[in-house]
């Protein structure tokens, strides 16, 4: 019989293995280097959650503190960098230099005592869109480095290196059957989520963005719990965590269709404000409008596996 505790311990080993190892990258500033330590962070704190009863109490709450505190810190170059990529896309997309003639024609308000809204340019809308978050991602990531040479982060990465081996393991709960244990934690998991598609429909249109988001990072914590239960289970998790994976994917897309569409329209409200014609940032905010919507009508589909 393999024992819960000998099992979690491979599973934790290599999540923080892919944790220190983003390090370096991240230090060099590596194409997609944040983002990787971001999800090896998100990903260790889901499996110290899913599993947490296998560990004991106050170590996993000290860690789970310090690794939100990494992660969020990794969010705001993350969310930079993201913005950046998909105004770019956009603006390559939706947006060719024929049609941004046509739209910089048109004005948003009526002209009155001579004084009309001037036209944005390509590269106007390319400086308030893609150069703003890409100096957001610059500052963001000088302050990850800041950090990374601070105490806070080496005590973090020294308890983790640690745990790779020796984690603070419940005595008793780690004996159990990793087999027994780990079914369990899953349908735990899968009602968790279950609990949450189910309420989808009653809720409004004003709470319904903000539970498809908790759906996500719910369809995420599942996935984790089952690929970290892969190696004990086999092919059920295996399939269980592609089916989560689908999920999180589908509702990620709309999340960052939604954020970055409210992004665009919050630039476009404060691009007016200046005298300058807004339409073609309202352009980009309806093709974000559309993706949005063609990412929810995927959701259904992603989300039937919850009620096998």
């Amino acid at each position: 019989m393999v024992r819960a505790g000998t099992a979690v311990v491979t599973a934790l080993r290599d999540d923080v293995d892919r944790l220190l190892a983003a390090e370096p990258d991240v230090r060099a500033d590596a194409w997609d280097s944040v983002h990787q330590m971001r999800v090896a962070t998100r990903r260790l704190r889901s499996v110290l959650r899913s599993y947490r009863t296998l560990f004991e109490a106050t170590p996993i709450a000290e860690m789970q503190h310090e690794l939100k505190w990494l992660a969020d810190l990794l969010g705001v170059a993350r969310d930079a960098e993201v913005r950046a990529e998909r105004f770019t896309a956009l603006l390559a997309a939706h947006a060719p230099q024929g049609e941004f003639a046509r739209l910089a024609t048109k004005s948003t308000v009526p002209k009155a005592a001579g004084n009309g809204h001037m036209p944005a340019t390509t590269e106007q809308v390319r400086t308030e869109l893609v150069d703003a978050e890409r100096d957001r991602y610059t500052s963001a990531h000088a302050e990850i480095l800041d950090a990374l040479d601070q105490h806070r982060y080496h005590a973090l990465r020294h308890r983790l290196s640690a745990w790779r081996t020796e984690p603070p393991l419940d005595a008793d709960k780690s004996k159990q059957s990793a087999a027994e244990v780990f079914e369990r934690i899953l349908r735990k998991d899968r009602k968790r989520l279950r609990r949450l598609v189910y309420a989808e429909p009653s809720v409004s249109p004003a709470e319904r963005v903000e539970l498809l988001h908790d759906i996500r990072k719910g369809a995420k914590r599942l996935r984790y719990s089952c690929e970290g239960a892969t190696d004990v289970l086999g092919g059920s998790a295996k399939d269980l965590g592609a089916d989560a994976k689908r999920l999180q994917t589908v509702l990620g897309d709309h999340r960052d269709a939604v954020e970055s569409r409210e992004a665009i329209l919050a630039r476009a409200a404060e691009t007016h404000a200046t005298g300058i014609n807004a339409t073609i940032y309202e352009f980009l905010a309806d093709a974000e409008e559309i993706a949005a919507g063609e990412a929810l009508a995927k959701y259904p589909a992603a989300a039937a596996f919850v009620s096998g």
